[in-house]
């Protein structure tokens, strides 16, 4: 749905929120492998970003997002209010990254 509104707001001007259709989300867990560490390991030595960290980081972040936003979609939204990003440890050397909102959709 390309005209989707997204936001991190609770309110979206000029839009009356009529009906909650609850929490939607999406997930990704992702897992550092050798080749990024030992690249990551002289990065700390030398300072400066960690590009392969950031980049997964990223990834992680776009395909949570594109699974929350496709949640809403099924429930055939308007907008996702209150969008928040968390991630979480879930063992040593693999993360979480959690996208979640309110699907909500606007009156006629």
């Amino acid at each position: 749905m390309a005209d989707m509104i997204i936001t991190t707001g609770n309110e979206i001007p000029g839009k009356k929120i009529t009906t909650v259709l609850g929490l939607v989300k999406g997930s990704t867990v992702r897992a550092r492998n050798i080749g990024r560490d030992i690249g990551a390991g002289f990065r700390s030595i030398i300072g400066g970003e960690v590009k392969t960290y950031t980049e997964m980081t990223m990834q992680a972040r776009d395909e949570a997002y594109n699974r929350m936003v496709n949640e809403a979609i099924d429930k055939k939204a308007d907008a996702i209010i209150g969008v928040r990003f968390t991630t979480s440890m879930i063992m040593q050397g693999a993360s979480e990254m959690l996208a979640y909102g309110t699907a909500v959709k606007f009156g006629k």
